[in-house]
């Protein structure tokens, strides 16, 4: 297998023409043609290399027997969402979500909704290496038929979870920046649904990214200027398949991806209380926040699976990582850039304040983050290192390295989804987690 492509508990992807290519495509729909059986829903966003990707989707699981439903582009939660409410055996979406442009990846998705548990996706590469599938006589081959219902079925659900009426009230003018990618189709019409003046940038489905489509600050300048130019009171950001969102204040400034989680928290607890499920990357601003509904905390590796499959677990009512990504349950399980939109909108309703005065009263931390071009790590010796040259209060092996210092945490760990080394380190004080961070990160480079 090609060194450049990933397989992850995030799916399999790699860049267009080199890691991923169609025969690849076709091998992976094949297999999970296979393990699943039926009748499989299949999505994608608006990269350009997807006019061929899923035809290639399409031919590998008619070749095994499998119906194809086709969804046309839509964000990724909606596929799963449409999987789970239409009783399908499984769902494919084809997305390289936050990834560059050249980027492309398959996402499998269960009967439920859930992205495969790491074991199934185990088992789902077995069946690929092993490239032993047998296909079906010409009398058995399935079908492939359209529905376009996704969208409005997913606006729908959200409508029907949100104080609609309290926000329509309020009239908020959102800048939404569609990436030019999947958010383009559902984010506008949904914003319009609740009243919102709706200015949009960059919603041309074509798949031309006019910046790098991962919803960080350094990637919101054009946002933040539209908000600035148009007066208005908030801006939102998807990625390429809109499961994370990025938010820009009624003062043009970026909020760090990690504030779209925090706000949608607040949501929710101001109206139920429950458990809340979150990575061991994510700011500990998760538990701040929850203390003060007296609700407890969980924390999972990276990853929406882990987070999904625990929350599903213990009932949580609220979830979600600190990149955007927000998991509201009564929508799916499922992580939702566009649900979490109506989450915020309801939240600066009821608060009755700009955004920029909520965000303020949220818990102050500073996060660096910060990734190096994938090299081989010695786990056991970079914990011995930083231990040795920085101090230690407490450590996490959950996934990678997490150490506690007096100053603050800081996470190492490989990344499932680009091949890097994140590095993330949060403290009370900048500097402290600036130079945490670095120090962590001088020390992997150190021969």
């Amino acid at each position: 297998m090609n060194s450049s492509l990933i397989v992850s508990a995030s799916g399999v992807r790699g860049i267009v023409g080199e890691g991923l290519n169609p025969e690849v495509v076709v091998r992976f729909a094949c297999a999970f043609g296979k393990m699943v059986k039926g009748r499989i829903l299949v999505g994608y966003d608006t990269r350009t290399s997807n006019k061929m990707f899923k035809y290639a989707v399409f031919s590998g699981l008619l070749s095994v027997g499998c119906e194809v439903v086709d969804l046309g582009i839509c964000p990724t939660p909606s596929i799963q969402l449409m999987v789970r409410e239409t009783g399908a055996d499984g769902g494919i979406a084809i997305t390289g979500s936050h990834n560059p442009p050249e980027w492309n990846a398959l996402k499998f998705i269960r009967r439920d909704g859930l992205f495969l548990f790491p074991e199934e996706g185990e088992r789902l590469f077995l069946i690929y290496k092993k490239n032993k599938i047998e296909n079906v006589r010409w009398n058995e081959i399935g079908d492939v038929s359209q529905d376009n219902s996704a969208i409005k079925r997913h606006i729908q659900k959200i409508l029907e979870v949100v104080d609609v009426e309290r926000i329509r009230k309020k009239g908020f003018k959102v800048v939404i920046d569609g990436c030019n990618g999947a958010g383009s189709v559902i984010s506008p019409f949904l914003l319009k649904e609740l009243g919102c003046e709706v200015v949009e940038l960059n919603c041309q489905p074509n798949g031309f990214f006019p910046h790098l489509p991962e919803p960080t600050p350094a990637n919101l300048q054009q946002l933040c200027e539209k908000v600035k130019e148009t007066g208005a009171d908030i801006g939102f950001a998807h990625d390429a398949d809109a499961d994370r969102l990025a938010i820009v204040s009624e003062k043009g400034e970026g909020l760090s991806e990690e504030y779209t989680l925090l706000l949608a928290i607040k949501s929710v607890l101001q109206k139920r209380r429950g458990p809340v499920v979150t990575n061991i990357s994510t700011s500990k601003a998760v538990e701040d926040i929850a203390g003060e509904f007296n609700c407890p905390v969980k924390r999972t590796k990276v990853g929406d699976i882990y987070v999904s499959r625990c929350m599903k677990d213990c009932r949580a009512v609220i979830g979600g990582e600190g990149n955007g990504g927000v998991i509201f349950p009564p929508v799916n399980y499922a992580r939702d850039g566009i649900a979490a939109i109506a989450l915020i909108l309801e939240l600066a309703a009821r608060e009755n304040a700009p955004l920029s005065f909520i965000t303020k009263d949220l818990p102050s931390y500073f996060m660096v983050k910060k990734k190096i071009k994938s090299i081989f790590v010695n786990f056991d010796e970079l914990r011995e290192k930083i231990i040795k040259n920085l101090g230690c209060v407490k450590v996490d092996l959950l996934d990678g390295i997490k150490i506690w210092l007096d100053e603050g945490w800081v996470h190492i760990r490989a990344s499932r989804t680009e091949p890097v080394i994140r590095v993330i380190s949060e403290a009370k004080i900048k500097e402290d987690a600036e130079k945490i961070c670095d120090m962590v990160v001088e020390l992997i480079l150190k021969k």
